[in-house]
């Protein structure tokens, strides 16, 4: 179901409408899985069998498929950096995913209205940059969608945000990372 929206920030802000012509509201339906995000979707329990969505789902199953964005920051920064700047790597590497990706489904359905208030993230961390790039590669020959942060003029990788994407077509690839604390 979908249904066209009138823009609240249109009505208060002059030439918002052109800026935001309508907001549309996206149910967040179960996502079928997609071979070009990740090794995950090939594997049997990564998404539930069409059985399981009927009345009686685990509701276990049902969490996997959230949509969901994850947040990579490195532990060496946030040890020798003030935890605002470190903050602010993971902020803008998660509004640069959601901005190259922001035509993408799953991206719309993160970013409804009616979603807003609901997102779904995960903030992890590791040691340094090597395991950041190396993680980078692998999300890259995955063909998972995201955007590896690069603090400039400095030239430093800072952290990855994924595009938001059903969590069971990705968290094979952070399940041994741990959260950041």
């Amino acid at each position: 179901m979908l249904s066209l929206l009138p823009s609240p920030v249109a009505s208060t802000l002059p030439g918002a409408a052109y800026l935001l012509p309508s907001l549309t509201r996206i149910p967040i339906l179960r996502t079928p899985p997609r071979a070009s995000m990740s090794a995950a979707a090939s594997t049997p329990d990564a998404v539930p069998s069409p059985a399981a969505s009927a009345v009686g789902e685990e509701p276990r199953k049902v969490a996997e498929d959230v949509v969901v964005q994850y947040v990579v920051l490195r532990r060496d920064l946030a040890d020798a950096w003030p935890l605002g700047s470190v903050v602010a790597q993971g902020c803008h590497a998660a509004v640069a995913a959601v901005w190259a990706h922001r035509d993408h489904p799953d991206t719309a359905a993160y970013c409804a209205p009616g979603n807003l208030d609901s997102m779904h993230k995960v903030t992890l961390e590791v040691k340094g940059e090597t395991q950041l790039k190396n993680l980078a590669e692998k999300l890259e020959a995955a063909g998972v969608r995201h955007k590896l942060w690069i603090e400039q003029p400095e030239n430093i990788p800072t952290c990855i945000a994924t595009a938001p994407c059903p969590k069971s077509q990705v968290a094979s690839f952070f399940r041994k990372l741990k959260l950041c604390k």
